[in-house]
């Protein structure tokens, strides 16, 4: 770098400047002082790549520059302007000089990622931005972390719209999280959560760090999500959390009853140990270990305590009622492990052999649950009270659950439950419809599995095209034009194209220029043969039925997006007989091991 003194006429401003824009930078406060002693602080600038005329780029000073420059339209002119000159091409070198030229003004924390971001991908890593600026790493990791959010988030926050707190969780949301709470922040009549609200949000109700884990995280394979404004990882499902985190601590309860505690109690979440409800009391004299299990995944142990109405009983010198004592397992923890992983494998093994087995224990394992098995059922939700009473009081709903209720009596639940699956898992309950499933045929099992796959498929699945098409679902069977529709549609576009599905070319393009509402009186007079229209049977626009279409080019409708996936996966050609995706027959049963007498079948 070397100083001297260039005409402002060969200055220029330049792309990697800070401040570079096409709207001139504010010099209200430093004009005076340029009309009166001219440019004092030196500009840093480079020779412009491509120009031999001793023209300079501004790397940092355009504002010094654009005071100058008014006031040589004034009349005055104080000569040549100082500068520092950088090498040519190091665009690195020349981000960083503007930034730190420019961090005095204290510029916007988007306007630093955008910076940063590019001395980036310039090859800088954070420790050298970091030394370079003297901000820590973190703060450096901080800024970075913007760009894991879409540009319009990062726009509200530049325009101060939205917060510091809700703009750090909104980095933890995937991109289609991020869609769907801008979705909320558009919509007037939605709630928009911000701030803590918004973690919530983002992981349904249980933001769970992974420093709070018991067990072994990286061999647990759960995903992590990183919250990269900071330093702190959560869990990503916090149902396999706990699933985790519970088995690790009924591990340590009996390692406590196997060292000779009288009692071990694992206070729930939600419940709580107040410590000055309790007091500390040896092993010997009954004192009890205490598990508190916090809501927020941590755990903390008590050993050696008693209530307190217990505490004053010792004080007497009488013996608090601690029950016989839990007599010593005649295995040990380890040993147990070792047994149950050995029966384990024998009977997956054997449960190859007897398919219709295995196939009544895991329709089980879907209705009830199990610590490796969560499903849950679609909740068919809509913020729209006349969409939800159009769903729970069509046909399709009506048939369904007369199906459903049957399935409800046969496995012996009360039929006013409202979905056969989303049990809690235990194994009673999972034993107990297994066994019940042994005693019904093949053609009943078959029929519960209806239901349990229909109850949790997802809705605007691609699933949901895939299974439709291969079925041939006839939408028109189910479903028929009513208030709650008529209501959604809106576009204008679209209604002109459904007037010419229901009553033709020429009566569209006659009301092309009506409004809306003259629009879907004609479809409904079609519909329903009123005002002298004939009646047209059967109609479903063309987004319900199977395959799904659009009516305009612009696209956006979700069935048609799910049905390109299945396009997308369809093979293009048919399988071989024993490859992928092939029906291929069951070994048949060994001889070495008799076949189990199968489902009890009637005759």
């Amino acid at each position: 770098m070397k100083l001297d003194f260039i005409d402002h006429s060969k200055l220029v401003p330049s792309k990697v400047n800070m401040r570079h824009g096409p709207k001139p930078p504010d010099v209200g406060d430093i004009l005076p002082s340029i009309r009166k002693r001219g440019v004092i602080v030196p500009l840093i600038v480079r020779p412009q790549a491509g120009n031999d005329n001793g023209v300079h780029e501004i790397v940092a000073g355009r504002r010094r520059w654009t005071a100058n420059a008014i006031a040589l339209v004034e009349g005055i002119d104080h000569g040549p302007l100082p500068v520092a000159i950088l090498d040519a091409g190091d665009d690195a070198d020349a981000i960083e000089a503007s930034l730190l030229e420019n961090t005095r003004l204290d510029p916007d924390e988007v306007t630093r990622w955008e910076t940063f971001a590019r001395l980036v991908k310039e090859g800088r890593d954070i420790a050298d931005i970091s030394a370079t600026f003297g901000i820590p790493e973190l703060g450096v990791k901080r800024i970075l972390a913007l760009g894991n959010l879409l540009p319009r988030i990062r726009d509200l926050y530049r325009k101060e719209k939205i917060n510091a707190a809700t703009v750090r969780h909104l980095t933890l949301a995937s991109k289609q999280q991020q869609k769907a709470w801008l979705a909320l922040y558009d919509d007037d009549d939605a709630y928009c959560p911000t701030g803590q609200q918004l973690k919530a949000w983002l992981f349904g109700g249980q933001s769970i760090k992974v420093e709070h884990a018991l067990f072994d995280v990286d061999a647990s394979g759960l995903a992590i999500v990183a919250d990269l404004f900071g330093e702190d990882r959560y869990f990503a499902d916090a149902d396999a959390f706990w699933t985790a985190q519970n088995a690790v601590i009924d591990a340590r309860k009996e390692d406590y009853l196997d060292a000779g505690w009288f009692d071990v109690v694992i206070v729930p979440p939600g419940e709580y140990f107040y410590r000055y409800e309790f007091a500390k009391a040896p092993k010997r004299k009954g004192g009890r270990v205490y598990i508190d299990v916090r809501e927020s995944g941590e755990v903390e142990v008590h050993e050696g305590y008693v209530t307190s109405k217990e505490a004053k009983r010792l004080e007497r010198g009488e013996a608090i009622e601690t029950g016989p004592k839990v007599p010593r397992p005649e295995v040990t923890s380890t040993m147990q492990t070792y047994i149950n992983l050995h029966r384990h494998a024998a009977v997956r093994a054997s449960l190859t052999r007897h398919p219709k087995v295995a196939l009544r224990l895991m329709v089980a394992h879907v209705i009830v649950g199990s610590p490796l098995w969560t499903v849950k059922p679609e909740p068919q939700t809509a913020r729209n009270d006349d969409v939800r009473e159009s769903v729970e009081t069509c046909r399709a709903e009506t048939d369904f659950d007369a199906k459903r209720r049957a399935v409800l009596d046969l496995l012996g639940f009360s039929p006013e439950e409202p979905t056969v699956t989303g049990g809690n898992g235990d194994d009673f309950g999972l034993v107990g419809v297994f066994l019940r499933l042994l005693d019904v045929p093949d053609r009943a099992v078959m029929d519960v599995i209806v239901i349990v796959m229909g109850e949790t498929l997802a809705s605007g699945s691609a699933a949901i095209e895939a299974v439709g098409g291969e079925i041939g679902v006839d939408m028109a069977r189910y479903w028929q034009a009513d208030d709650a529709f008529f209501e959604c549609v809106r576009d204008k576009e679209v209604l002109t194209r459904i007037v010419a599905e229901v009553a033709g070319e020429p009566v569209a393009a006659a009301n092309a220029k009506e409004p809306g509402k003259v629009l879907k009186r004609i479809v409904r007079d079609h519909l329903e043969g009123a005002n002298g229209r004939p009646k047209v049977e059967g109609w479903v626009p063309k987004w319900m039925a199977f395959p799904p279409a659009t009516y305009t080019a612009r696209g956006g409708v979700g069935t048609v997006a799910a049905h390109a996936k299945v396009l997308a996966a369809r093979p293009d050609r048919e399988p071989e007989p024993t490859g992928p995706g092939a029906v291929i027959a069951l070994p048949a049963p060994a001889k070495a091991e008799p076949q189990e007498q199968p489902e009890r079948e009637a005759a």
